[in-house]
């Protein structure tokens, strides 16, 4: 790949809000230069989705087509939480996943992201049995959506704060093929993984303990605090801790440049217009 060509194969984008329709959320990744997007299910905080409009949706097909959009990256709501303590959360987040993945069949070949939960004093591997548990009874074969781990901060008791925690969910699911994993820039650089200093010791890391072939999806966001805090708070990018650099040499690594790239920093759409232009020219730049 030719540096004039790199910024223009990648697929960067953030947040959008699906309030005026799927269709308008790919007209507006394309007003700020994204070429794809993220966007929730349902409320982050929960609740019912509303009813899929195919024509909507097939319309969105049609604009990603015709603008080479990566693949899109769908997040459920916060609230779903697979190893709680409590069964009404687990079968709430075992129905709107369920339901999610359905719909989401009309976007076939595109990724359903979420936070694998918090096992709220129950131990780390009875949360893991729990999270295989229910995807094992949600995901039917054939499903044209990979389901995706998101890599977390290690906060409170959440799981996934470690790539070993994230591997013991992929082994332990008889769905174990139809899953990957989505890599968040400032989750794992406050769970101790150094992407700034050490982004090769890091993706070597996660081959040997998962396999590059399960990354498949980027959430790129700065972070207000130091390696290893723990702490999941969000930073506009070159403004926090992982500075510029080094996400200029994560848009411009070849074992990453092919995955869709979400950014989930504070910004409203016009700060996300500037960042996805400061990452494509950071793509474009050699570092010296």
């Amino acid at each position: 790949m030719t540096e004039g060509t790199r910024d223009s194969q990648l697929a960067l984008g953030c947040h959008l809000s699906v309030a005026q329709g799927f269709a308008s959320m790919g007209q507006t990744a394309l007003s700020i230069g994204a070429t794809t997007f993220a966007f929730f299910t349902r409320n982050p905080r929960g609740g019912n989705a509303k009813p899929a409009d195919e024509k909507d949706m097939a319309a969105l097909r049609s604009l990603m087509q015709e603008n080479g959009f990566g693949k899109l990256v769908a997040h459920a709501p916060y609230t779903m939480n697979l190893c709680s303590a409590k069964p009404d959360v687990v079968d709430f987040g075992r129905r709107a996943m369920a339901e999610d993945l359905r719909r989401l069949e009309l976007l076939p070949n595109n990724y359903y992201n979420f936070h694998p939960g918090s096992h709220v004093g129950q131990g780390a591997q009875a949360g893991v049995a729990l999270i295989c548990q229910a995807l094992d009874e949600v995901l039917a074969p054939g499903f044209a959506t990979t389901v995706l781990l998101e890599t977390m901060a290690g906060k409170g008791s959440e799981v996934g704060r470690t790539f070993e925690e994230l591997q013991q969910i992929l082994e332990g699911c008889a769905c174990g093929d139809q899953l990957g994993v989505c890599l968040d820039t400032c989750h794992v650089w406050d769970g101790g993984y150094d992407v700034r200093d050490d982004l090769d010791g890091v993706l070597a890391e996660f081959d040997r303990v998962i396999g590059l072939d399960r990354l498949k999806a980027l959430h790129l966001n700065d972070s207000k605090n130091p390696l290893g805090a723990h702490k999941d708070r969000h930073e506009k990018i070159g403004e926090g801790h992982i500075g510029l650099e080094a996400f200029g040499r994560i848009v411009r690594d070849p074992r990453l440049a092919s995955l869709p790239m979400i950014l989930e920093t504070p910004n409203e759409l016009d700060g996300y217009r500037q960042e996805i232009a400061l990452l494509r020219e950071a793509a474009r730049t050699k570092e010296a």
